[in-house]
């Protein structure tokens, strides 16, 4: 799921404002050394935190079902984890940086939420929307000078993107095999010393259930329009 949602930030960052620049999104950790080393104007994207988002905890099961609609399997609804992006802008002048940085904001604000139709793989397949929380207030215990400080290298501008992502819960539960057939009665016959003397069988199968139904409703009715009579 993670790998999952790193695909989807890293198109995010790609395209809007930012398509066809040319501008290269990484993932790595923004340290000192890897600093040195850039050579081109780059986004980078850091994964800093992962916290599971209580607040959204379901319970319950959830019916898995097949082709023909029967109920299959049943799971406990997906857990949902806030991923938290360090995203911060690399280029030789801080102007250009700020540039690329407005950029990013304009290319997410409008993604506030993502459809499943847009998500890769097993993010998608479990049909629910993701949404995308751009430069709002830090709920991590964290600190950005804390985590600039981990890093070994300088507070530079940065935005806290956040993904809030489903994580399919387990394992499945097998459900039973679907009803095809009605109610059987087993009826025994005793005589007066208690001996059973036969049994009888009887299948209260839907179709029969409805036209017994039927058949008590038109009673009523004729009963009903005798005394009135």
């Amino acid at each position: 799921m993670i790998h999952e949602v790193d695909e989807v930030l890293k198109s995010l960052l790609g395209g809007g404002a930012l398509a066809g620049s040319g501008i290269e999104v990484v993932l790595d950790a923004p340290t000192r050394d890897w600093a040195a080393r850039r050579n081109a104007p780059t986004i980078n994207a850091y994964l800093y935190d992962i916290r599971e988002d209580v607040n959204r905890r379901q319970r319950g099961h959830i019916p898995v079902t097949d082709e023909r609609d029967v109920v299959v399997k049943r799971r406990q609804p997906p857990r949902w984890f806030r991923l938290s992006y360090l995203v911060t802008a690399w280029t030789r002048q801080p102007q250009d940086e700020h540039r690329l940085l407005s950029a990013v904001l304009a290319t997410l604000i409008p993604r506030e939420v993502i459809p499943a139709a847009d998500l890769p793989g097993a993010l998608g397949a479990l049909g629910m929307s993701v949404p995308v929380s751009v430069a709002g207030t830090q709920t991590e215990s964290r600190s950005l000078a804390e985590i600039w400080s981990a890093l070994g290298g300088e507070l530079k501008p940065s935005l806290d993107v956040v993904v809030t992502a489903p994580f399919p819960a387990y394992p499945e539960y097998d459900a039973g095999p679907p009803v095809t057939e009605g109610v059987a009665v087993r009826v025994r016959a005793l005589d007066g010393a208690g001996t059973e003397t036969g049994t009888e069988e009887r299948a209260h199968r839907p179709q029969q259930v409805a036209a017994a139904r039927t058949a008590r409703e038109a009673a009523r009715r004729e009963r009903e329009a005798g005394k009135t009579s």
